[in-house]
């Protein structure tokens, strides 16, 4: 993945890192800048208001204000870079999309397996690339806090960096784990979502307005989206219970170590080893510290999660097409001189049982113009798929002029055909009167000579 946001924005992700170590550096000094303000005032206290008691702390006071000014820069900076690379990457990501779904064999189109991966892929082409950059970010940028803000700590004790460890090690677990159980729920329920989509747009779109109204099919299917829905609710809720009970628990071990080494700085201080400003200092720096090590923690997770759902997304850009040129093309025929030629040919659609064509053979003669008519799964659309080379017959051969076209370059061949295709999901393109007026005057295949309506099968024809 970070190749690709490489391979997207090579110049903004140079400026974003670099932007991002110095921000991770502000806190760090606010925090450093702590102790000799508070020592500044108590030092001030009592000697009045010249010159020299108030220029120190005006100048730590000047020095303070310039790095919030500073962070604030760096934020809109930030915000910006973020977005034109943001922009980037989901525009090449969604163009390695759009490219993997036209290179495939169309046979991926007629399995539900295919459009689960499709459906799962374009989900996470538009918002986990950007939520990998964005926790990648935060994940640099608190780790270089971090590592400052550790060093602001060793003075004060080699056990404090451990500790801080410790106090947030239950909160990578829980982030892990609810992060694997989420997406495999959410992996699993792929279909039951994809069904509700689907359920929602029947009852939604004016495609199939008519129907839905036709045969009373509304509550039905308002009924099984609710019924999907429940369930999917359900066991969403019932994972965020068992995250939330867990992120309760982390919280408690992460408030009891806090509360002991601030209570042993405490008791520090009232033995005389520590000044205010020690103990101002050092409560913002574990106080911080913890926040950092805690969000460190949750951003490793966070870039772990979306890993998972980016694993996804490159399931899919691995998809192998099986109908490719072969390895050396013989040239294509500038024209037909014989003609077309199906011999011997035997095929069945991937995934199913049911033979399309048995042995069939067809001669098309150079020239002539033929109509092949048949019932409806006759295999009349098949004959156009393999001519195209959509597809290879599972026994005999399709040849142009006594050439397979299966040693013909792809690009080549399909530049000599023209196909216009039926659509599945608009069976009859005419205005309403016009099928109206074509059920009722149509004789019945029942009856010849009726002038009664057809049935809706032949209508939907």
């Amino acid at each position: 993945m970070f190749g690709l946001i490489w391979t997207a924005a090579r110049g903004w992700t140079v400026a974003w890192g670099i932007l991002l170590v110095v921000q991770g550096l502000m806190p760090v000094a606010l925090v450093y800048l702590t102790k000799p303000l508070v020592d500044g005032l108590q030092a001030a206290v009592g000697r009045g208001t010249s010159w020299e008691t108030v220029r120190p702390v005006l100048l730590v006071v000047v020095g303070i204000g310039g790095v919030l000014l500073l962070t604030e820069l760096l934020k809109v900076c930030l915000e910006w870079i973020g977005t034109a690379q943001s922009e980037l990457v989901q525009d090449h990501i969604t163009d390695l999309v759009h490219a993997k779904s036209t290179a495939v064999d169309l046979a991926f189109y007629e399995t539900p397996d295919f459009y689960d991966h499709l459906y799962r892929a374009r989900g996470d082409a538009g918002n986990r690339p950007l939520a990998l950059l964005e926790s990648s970010g935060r994940l640099v940028q608190d780790g270089v806090t971090l590592v400052a803000m550790a060093a602001v700590l060793l003075p004060y004790g080699v056990w404090l960096p451990p500790a801080l460890l410790v106090s947030t090690l239950p909160a990578l677990f829980v982030v892990v784990r609810t992060s694997r159980r989420y997406h495999d729920w959410w992996k699993r329920s792929t279909a039951d979502r994809r069904r509700a989509q689907y359920l929602g747009v029947i009852l939604t779109e004016a495609w199939h307005a008519g129907e839905v109204r036709l045969f009373g099919l509304a509550n039905y299917f308002r009924d099984a989206y609710r019924a999907l829905r429940r369930r999917l609710r359900t066991e969403r809720l019932h994972l965020l219970k068992d995250q939330t009970l867990a992120r309760l628990g982390a919280e408690g071990v992460a408030l009891l170590v806090s509360a002991g080494t601030i209570a042993w700085m405490v008791a520090r201080a009232f033995m005389g080893r520590a000044t205010l400003g020690d103990i101002a200092l050092f409560y913002q720096a574990f106080q911080r510290g913890q926040g950092l090590m805690r969000a460190l923690l949750t951003n490793v997770g966070q870039i772990y999660t979306n890993g998972l759902f980016l694993a996804n997304l490159f399931e899919f850009l691995d998809l192998e097409a099986r109908i490719v040129d072969p390895p050396q093309p013989l040239p294509t025929p500038s024209r037909l001189r014989h003609g077309i030629r199906f011999r011997d040919v035997t095929f069945r659609y991937p995934g199913t049982d049911r033979v399309a064509l048995r042995k069939f053979h067809l001669m098309i003669p150079a020239g002539q113009t033929v109509a092949i008519v048949g019932a409806n799964g006759a295999g009349k659309t098949t004959l156009l798929k393999l001519l195209c080379r959509f597809y290879d017959p599972e026994a005999g051969h399709v040849e142009l002029d006594g050439i397979d076209l299966r040693d013909l370059s792809l690009a080549q061949l399909r530049r000599m055909v023209t196909v216009m295709f039926q659509l599945p999901r608009c069976p009859i393109r005419a205005p309403p009167a016009t099928i109206l007026r074509w059920a009722i005057s149509r004789p019945s295949r029942t009856s010849p000579g009726s002038r009664r309506p057809l049935g809706m099968p032949a209508l939907t024809r």
